[in-house]
């Protein structure tokens, strides 16, 4: 081969290569995209105490149906000064959880289990940043949101 067709190709395969990093997707991991909603119309479901004021609920969407391993919702600011912050909400699958497409903060998700027995979703608090961090299998991904004061019901 002379030093020309030598040139080619490897200017050929150094072409593919670029081709194949910038424009497809088989060198990057799979993400989950998530989108926090808040749900104003009704107030949350979500027990609270009795001097906390009422909040509106907060959904989650996916950018397609996965099976989670784990669902887990921190404070923001727990997770800046805390090492290993106490979780409000922490649901794990010991075997294969439902395919979900979205999931609204405290309900049950079909196929898991709270992490530690009877523990139930702590309410949320308006104004204050949270943190959803998911596992599905090796894909992972986390998402701020925070929710909002609920308009007092008319009694």
């Amino acid at each position: 081969m002379t030093k020309n067709g030598i040139f080619l190709s490897v200017l050929a395969v150094v072409l593919a290569a670029i081709y194949v990093y910038a424009f497809t997707d088989w060198l990057r991991s799979e993400t989950i995209q998530i989108i926090p909603t808040i749900r104003p119309g009704r107030v949350s479901a979500v027990p609270k105490n009795a001097d906390q004021p009422p909040v509106y609920p907060v959904s989650f969407a996916f950018s397609g149906k996965y099976q989670f391993t784990s669902v887990k919702v921190i404070a923001s600011e727990d997770l800046a000064t805390n090492k290993h912050p106490t979780p409000l909400w922490h649901l794990t699958s010991d075997s294969n959880s439902v395919p979900t497409k979205s999931i609204v903060y405290g309900y049950p998700i079909k196929g898991m289990k709270p992490a530690v027995a009877r523990m139930r979703p702590e309410p949320l608090l308006p104004d204050v940043e949270y943190i959803l961090m998911l596992e599905a299998g090796k894909i992972r991904a986390q998402t701020n949101f925070h929710t909002a004061a609920a308009a007092e019901a008319a009694k």
